[in-house]
């Protein structure tokens, strides 16, 4: 994941020198002042290397197309207050929302069955999001969540789900010891105040360790299926 992330970063820029490189050798070649030996060579990589990055700036200019359009759409904010008024079912429907304002393609699956993914979520680079709901009535008042809620994610987040981040949402707070056990198996914690911040307009990604922002761009082809 990290070695396919940095190749994606580095691709613009090293196709930017290609083209540079491309367009150096066709314009030697077609001037005369760079005759090359092998002619035919040069045509059959230049030119397919300038026609990828016509390509490429087409997809730069979607995308500012793509941010223009959206930059003065509303944004779905949510109070902690108005999320402690839910019930359970109507929280799992809250944070599906909260992951469709994020950019993701996010179902409720929560009921009989769900091997403890109540929403599941794919993002534009096609990583799967097991997220667990836990709500509490009296919020922070509430019973805080332990370390066997985490065990049952983190044993069916990848395996059952094929996640690739296994997360658990709560209005409510963890125990002392839930939080060192779930940074150590990789399940990521959203506290009442991680919640707030989310809920107020923040990505999710912003908020969680070890999580980068996807690096495709919602312009770049159509939601993923989930």
């Amino acid at each position: 994941m990290v070695a396919w992330r940095l190749v994606y970063r580095v691709s613009g820029w090293c196709l930017v020198g290609l083209t540079l490189c491309a367009f150096g050798l066709l314009a030697g070649r077609w001037t005369g002042w760079w005759p090359s030996p092998y002619p035919a060579v040069v045509d059959l990589v230049a030119v397919p290397v300038l026609l990828l990055y016509a390509v490429w700036m087409q997809k730069r200019v979607d995308r500012n197309k793509w941010d223009a359009a959206h930059e003065d759409h509303p944004q779905l904010e949510r109070s902690i207050d108005d999320l402690d008024g839910l019930n359970h079912e109507e929280f799992e429907f809250a944070v599906r929302d909260l992951l469709r304002r994020d950019g993701l393609a996010a179902e409720r699956v929560g009921g009989t069955g769900d091997d403890g993914c109540d929403v599941r979520a794919v993002d534009i680079d096609r990583r799967i999001w097991a997220v667990q709901c836990k709500h509490r009535r009296d919020g922070s008042r509430g019973d805080a969540i332990g370390v066997r809620v985490v065990r049952e994610l983190k044993g069916t987040a990848s395996e059952v789900h094929g996640a690739t981040f296994a997360v658990i949402v709560t209005n409510g707070r963890f125990t002392s010891k839930a939080r060192p056990h779930a940074r150590r198996l990789g399940v990521h914690l959203v506290d009442r105040d991680r919640l707030s911040q989310w809920a107020s307009g923040r990505p999710l990604c912003e908020l969680l360790e070890s999580v980068p922002p996807p690096l495709r761009h919602p312009a770049d082809s159509r939601s993923p299926a989930v």
